[in-house]
């Protein structure tokens, strides 16, 4: 880098941005996150903005561009879709008690794999950070979605397994050990991933004994039997590395993660990439979207908790006989009662994200539009519960007591205002009625607006300048403005304040004491109503494992009325099973192919093979006539079957 005369304010973006070498760094500067250097010109292209420059007389000028604070997220968007992270580095003190250049820090990392913003995120869809480590001859990965909080682990003898495993998950960003750059065992990782995808980290947070003790303490726990991972050692490495990570990048406490869940390959039917791609389970192979895939068909949840579980089940299809039957019991009742469902559906259609916005909210990015979500999904509760007091299925049951949340969204409903800023810092939050002293607040900044449109209309009469204004910016405070014609009948005792090309400003002693007034009564108003928005939502912070049990089961709720619903429109039956090793399907058709058709009619197939006399079947025909139809769906329905759903066949009796 060229020698530079630099001012403090650079020498301090260069010692925050040293620590953040790998991330563009937004810099808090007045309205706008700012830019310098290599990360301008970076995300100048990138973000098709204007580059310019600081210190443009100088041999060498700063590169420089910058984004609105207040647009900054469509712009973070941008960049964290190409694989880029984000360091937002804000003021951290009053800068009216600085003393010299305001005190900036990084508050935030925001990476691919760590978005916490409704905005950033796809609703349908979970956004899950990977780490992967391979200790001696296991292998262990770990994944975990921040804005819900789920965190999965397991391990597998197999490194192919856990590779398939990882590229099957489609997590947005992969964590690896600074030395897996160059550990051949870690090579089909790196290959499956781009390197844009991943984040090298230190070593040292890939230590066992480092990442079992930040598990401990994130669980407040002695042990990790209770989970069922304490005999784990990669998935530990690999989960507590997560940990490192969060903590790194969130610079914050993380309540809404309580718990770890060990997973079991083999309790689950393996679909490898290559399968599932030509399947076209979730991603269209030609297009990459979710047109033409069996989750288009499949997913007509009404919640985005919903759509991710019902993508989870066809993801990680059964193999346990008597969980398939759980879900198909529950599938049989609703399919019975298909008028009270509709009905269900209508409010559960009404119910906000609770996992994101409960973990949201926990992580202190809640604002007050989103307590007002979760206080309408709260209310609708009571309601929704009585509608399923006639399913007597063992997945309809629902054994937590919701009195806490209806005393949550009372609280809520009588000190959040409904038309709340979506910011927590400007005031307009807390409903009238709610605290005394923030009432009289209130009533000083209301008698003032009064107050002011009074002066300004006596002011008119007693100059004779009838388009004199008062008015109010950030900058100046509040000011008498006319025009230069009338510059010749302002008063003496009017004192210029600015001018501008068409117009003067002025301030008055009496004006003087008004906002000395009224500014520092709306400044309190707006310290008092953040405080008041803390208690109120750390309120809702300590409800937090109950929102999350009730995000679970309206999301299950929603998948088994999904499928129930589809079976009914669309002629599913009932799949059974057997232990013999026999296939076999009856009118089977393709799920996705008939609804494509149009105005032609689907021709149904028989299947059946065993594991004895057929286990081959040769299938011909001319070109087009359907053989590789056959061949996909008898896979689907599969696959179908063991995520706990009818089928689309008049009947079929299946293996595992």
């Amino acid at each position: 880098m060229p020698r530079l005369k630099l001012t403090p304010m650079i020498e301090q973006y260069l010692s925050i941005k040293d620590r953040y070498q790998d991330a563009i760094l937004f810099y808090l500067l007045g309205d706008f996150y700012e830019m310098f250097f290599e990360d301008a010109e970076l995300a100048a292209g990138i973000l098709e903005i204007t580059l310019t420059s600081r210190n443009k007389k100088e041999e060498k000028p700063i590169p420089m561009c910058g984004v609105p604070y207040h647009a900054a997220k469509n712009y973070i968007a941008r960049l964290i879709d190409q694989g880029y992270k984000i360091a937002i580095c804000d003021q951290v003190e009053d800068p009216s008690l600085a003393k010299g250049l305001v005190k900036r820090e990084v508050v935030r990392v925001i990476t691919p794999g760590m978005i916490v913003d409704d905005d950033l995120l796809e609703a349908k869809s979970n956004n899950f950070v990977l780490s992967f480590f391979i200790h001696r001859d296991t292998a262990g990965l770990a994944i975990l979605d921040i804005s819900t909080g789920e965190f999965r682990v397991c391990e597998a003898d197999s490194t192919d397994t856990l590779v398939s495993e990882s590229v099957r998950i489609a997590s947005r960003e992969v964590l690896l050990p600074e030395s897996a750059r160059q550990d051949e065992r870690f090579r089909e990782i790196r290959t499956a991933f781009a390197e844009k995808s991943i984040s090298f980290l230190e070593d040292a947070d890939f230590e066992y004994a480092k990442s079992r003790e930040r598990l401990l303490t994130l669980f407040k726990t002695v042990s990790l039997e209770g989970f069922g991972c304490e005999n784990f050692t990669a998935g530990i490495i690999a989960a507590g590395a997560i940990i490192a990570y969060v903590s790194d990048t969130q610079k914050q406490a993380v309540g809404h993660i309580r718990r770890i869940n060990p997973y079991i390959l083999s309790a689950y039917l393996q679909v490898d990439d290559l399968s599932g791609r030509n399947l076209e389970l979730t991603e269209n192979i030609r297009s990459g979207s979710r047109k033409g895939t069996l989750i288009s068909v499949l997913d007509k949840t009404v919640t985005a908790m919903g759509a991710r579980l019902i993508k989870q089940w066809l993801n990680y299809p059964l193999m346990d006989i008597s969980r398939i039957e759980e879900r198909l019991d529950a599938l049989e009742e609703a399919r019975k009662n298909i008028a009270a469902i509709g009905e269900a559906r209508l409010m559960l259609k009404t119910m906000a994200d609770l996992e994101r916005l409960g973990s949201k909210v926990t992580m202190g990015h809640g604002n007050a539009r989103d307590l007002i979500a979760l206080k309408q999904s709260f209310q609708t509760l009571p309601n929704l519960m009585s509608r399923l007091e006639t399913l007597k299925a063992k997945l309809y049951e629902f054994k937590f007591p919701l009195d806490a949340l209806d005393a949550l969204a009372l609280e809520i409903e009588t000190s959040i205002r409904d038309d709340a800023p979506p910011t927590v810092y400007e005031g307009g939050l807390i409903r009238e009625g709610y605290h005394e002293e923030l009432d009289e607040l209130i009533q000083i900044s209301r008698d003032g607006k009064g107050w002011l449109a009074r002066l300004e209309n006596q002011q008119r009469e007693v100059t004779g300048i009838p388009t004199l204004k008062v008015r109010y910016n950030k900058v100046f405070g509040y000011f008498i403005e006319v025009t230069k014609a009338n510059a010749s009948s302002v008063p003496d005792h009017y004192v210029r304040r600015q001018t501008l090309v068409n117009a003067e400003r002025y301030i008055t002693d009496e004006l003087k004491q008004f906002e000395e007034k009224v500014l520092g009564a709306e400044d309190r108003r707006a310290k008092l109503e953040y405080d008041l928005f803390c208690l109120i939502r750390e309120k809702v912070v300590k409800n937090n494992e109950l929102i999350f049990k009730v995000a679970r089961f309206i999301a299950r709720l929603d998948c088994l009325f999904n499928l129930a619903l589809l079976a009914d429109q669309n002629d599913y039956h009932r799949p059974s099973f057997n232990h013999e090793g026999i296939i076999e399907i009856k009118n089977g058709r393709h799920p996705v192919v008939e609804k494509v058709l149009s105005g032609e009619r689907f021709v149904p197939n028989d299947i059946r093979i065993d594991d004895q006399a057929a286990q081959v079947l040769i299938i011909t025909g001319p070109n087009m006539a359907g053989k590789s139809t056959v061949l996909r769906q008898t896979a689907l329905t599969v696959i179908m079957a063991q995520m706990g759903s009818y089928v689309p066949v008049s009947y079929t009796h299946l293996t595992l």
